[in-house]
């Protein structure tokens, strides 16, 4: 299969005719090889207009969910990120590329051993692997520019607004274990300014401020 072909028909098709319009996102988009952030049975299906599983009842990301998310932060190329949920590790390799530093966790040690080998095949040096419970954020390195969540909560933890830095970004789904709303928040005077950015469906954030508690 011609991965080259098929991320360019995934640029086109998929993102710029859902107004994707960032070039930096589409740029990253079209040179991060997503074949590599699926399961090997999976390849031919890595550019479908889709999630699809990675095991352990977790998904990759669809395309143009990684590309909105990414394009609604607006990266400059200096930030400190946070990412909750590491998965296949796909959407931090597309952060990787427009961000100084990506902290990203994941408490499935499988999903994130698995990503770390991929950014190290990748030679991704900017990220930096936690295996643990993200819903609390990760205190230790705050605060953060951004903090993207990759899986869907009831509200928006406390702890997570506490960890960005004032005018930095919080994109997270928002809504019930089958259906959110996709959030960004902006820290305003420690007060979050909100757009809400349409429907989406990711699986549930879990851990100890996850909405299952």
């Amino acid at each position: 299969m011609d991965f080259k072909k098929e991320r360019k028909k995934m640029i086109d098709e998929q993102l710029i005719k859902r107004g994707i319009k960032d070039k930096k996102v589409l740029k990253v988009m079209a040179d991060i090889p997503r074949e590599n952030f699926v399961l090997k049975k999976n390849e031919k299906d890595a550019y479908l207009d889709c999630p699809l599983p990675i095991g352990m009842g977790q998904t990759i990301s669809q395309p143009y969910m990684v590309a909105l998310m990414t394009q609604c932060l607006s990266l400059a190329g200096s930030e400190k990120v946070l990412e909750i949920g590491t998965g296949s590790g796909y959407q931090t390799a597309i952060l990787s590329k427009l961000a100084d530093t990506i902290y990203t966790i994941e408490r499935i040690k499988i999903l994130s051993d698995r990503a770390k080998q991929a950014f190290d095949r990748m030679r991704l040096k900017n990220i930096i692997v936690v295996t643990g419970d993200g819903s609390f954020g990760l205190r230790k390195h705050s605060p953060y520019d951004t903090i993207i969540v990759t899986a869907g909560a009831q509200k928006i933890p406390e702890d997570l607004v506490e960890q960005l830095k004032e005018k930095g970004k919080i994109i997270i789904p928002i809504g019930s274990s089958y259906y959110q709303e996709l959030l960004l928040g902006t820290k305003i005077r420690n007060q979050l300014k909100i757009v809400n950015y349409g429907g989406c469906v990711f699986v549930p954030l879990v851990g100890m401020y996850s909405w299952e508690k």
